[in-house]
């Protein structure tokens, strides 16, 4: 069986080492500014599909069904983001006689649907959040108007990442605020209908991993903590949940069962829930794809989430029996992206000019980062996901700390420092963290003054070292600070 990997980065690599683990022959696409790219070397096969533009690209469905006919791929995995979620893409593979590796094409236009996907999850016995059953258009109908509860959010019935969704707080700013979200939803999604959902003080962010076979057969692969976000983007998931008791574990896990299987759930999916600070947890959304934070729930269960997603296709049988999935221990992952703290977090681009990535018991690092890689404008700003294991929760986060201390990535500023920072807060520790958490964090400008000073006087030690011991013909390197500081990681006896 030949698989095509319809993405790049990071989970485009991963899905590579499946397939190679597995003995199926892979085909990767990239475009113009991803020809040298670690997950085009990783694979058999690649195919360039065009500009750097994803438009062009990554998301241009007849390029990427035509490389894949090209190459005679039997399947094709979206991996997430670009067309992961895209139903007439997942439609167009089975059209052109391949396996979509991920849900029916009706399931994804569904869930794709949150309004939609409110009323599956009503009419299966799940709680949802009170709000508006019909789309929203310029006015908001009276009587609706009259049950509103402010502040209450206005959200785009398509898409995700957190873009189409404004807050409210008042009836004065309902109607501004429903204009500016259609607007972003418009330009996002290329569709402007938005709902109203009521607002969850306090929320804390659920989500329960599920794998089903298609035809009725799902299982549960526990849950995930995804609290710890920066303008509804996720930077820090853990598994399982803090503080969460077996009896409310065990409702979600049943409620995300009842939902899957209703929809006769295909391959690899998360039903997501937002939970109130008494414990009340409402569904928000259907995620149908593999997730970014996935490497946590593999840590705690041993499951190969991506195997099992290329076994389903390769046979339509789950692996996994419900009773053989157990959690043990703890794993908790961060998100090292290629953004300035001190710039309100703005993307950077630059070339990694010295990578170190962390290692060690317990450790895991997903990237597709190497020395000389060029990080452009054009992508996500994700470089890199640390995961880190341990025999409970203080261990992993212990881990995570040493492992987030020792990466480096010379060249281009990143989150790292903030991350262990939130790590560190109390808030976090105690597993009291909440969406809104980072809304009113308050990061501590770390000073590159005394690191780069020390850089200097050890570059300066350097030249003189070498300019003592060498003869005439040897020169001192000519060498960036940050090839200075892989010397001293090596004179201190780090690999």
């Amino acid at each position: 069986m030949k698989i095509l990997v319809a993405n790049r980065g990071e989970i485009a690599v991963r899905i590579l080492r499946s397939c190679k683990e597995l003995g199926l022959s892979s085909v990767a696409v990239f475009s113009d500014v991803d020809e040298n790219a670690l997950h085009v070397r990783s694979a058999d096969e690649a195919v360039r599909l065009g500009p750097a533009d994803a438009s062009q690209s990554y998301l241009n469905i007849p390029a990427v069904i035509a490389a894949a006919k090209e190459t005679g791929a039997d399947a094709i995995h979206p991996g997430y983001g670009f067309l992961s979620e895209n139903a007439d893409f997942a439609r167009a593979v089975e059209e052109a006689g391949m396996i979509f590796i991920g849900p029916s094409p009706e399931v994804i236009a569904l869930t794709g649907n949150k309004l939609e996907a409110r009323k599956v999850a009503q009419e299966v016995g799940l709680s949802v959040l009170s709000g508006s059953s019909q789309p929203i258009g310029g006015e908001v109908p009276v009587e609706l108007a009259k049950e509103i509860r402010y502040p209450v959010l206005v959200k785009a019935v398509s898409g995700g990442g957190g873009r189409g969704i404004r807050l409210a707080t008042s009836a004065e700013q309902l109607k501004g605020t429903i204009e500016a979200a259609r607007r972003e939803a418009k330009a996002a999604f290329g569709d402007d209908t938005v709902y109203l959902e009521q607002l969850v003080k306090s929320a804390r962010h659920i989500e329960v991993q599920v794998l089903g076979d298609g035809r009725g057969k799902v299982v549960c692969l526990g849950e995930r903590e995804c609290s710890i976000q920066r303008r509804r983007q996720k930077l820090i998931e853990e598994a399982p949940v803090p503080g969460l008791g077996d009896d409310l574990r065990y409702r979600m896990y049943e409620d995300a069962l009842r939902l899957a299987r209703a929809l006769k759930y295909r391959s690899l999916g998360t039903i997501e829930f937002l939970m109130d600070a008494s414990g009340d947890y409402y569904f928000i959304e259907v995620n149908p794809r593999i997730q970014v934070e996935h490497p946590v729930t593999e840590m705690v269960t041993s499951a190969d989430l991506v195997s099992a997603q290329l076994q389903l296709a390769m046979d339509g049988q789950i692996r996994y029996p419900q009773e053989d999935i157990v959690m043990q221990g703890w794993a908790i992952e961060a998100r090292v992206l290629a953004e300035d703290p001190d710039q309100d977090f703005l993307p950077v681009t630059g070339t990694i000019e010295y990578l170190k990535e962390p290692g060690g018991p317990g450790v895991r690092v997903d990237s597709a980062l190497y020395s000389g890689m060029s990080i452009s404008s054009h992508y996500d700003s994700l470089l890199a996901k640390v995961i880190a294991w341990g025999e409970d929760r203080q261990h992993a986060l212990q881990r995570l700390k040493r492992a987030l201390g020792e990466f480096r990535t010379g060249g281009i500023s990143n989150d790292i420092e903030f991350l262990i920072q939130v790590l560190s807060s109390e808030k976090f520790v105690g597993g009291k963290a909440d969406t809104t958490y980072l809304d009113h964090f308050q990061h501590i400008h770390v000073r590159p003054e005394g690191l780069f000073e020390e850089e200097v006087a050890l570059a300066a030690a350097l030249v003189t070292h070498y300019s003592a011991g060498q003869t005439t013909e040897h020169h001192a390197p000519q060498a960036s600070i940050w090839l200075q500081a892989a010397w001293r990681e090596q004179m201190n006896g780090s690999e």
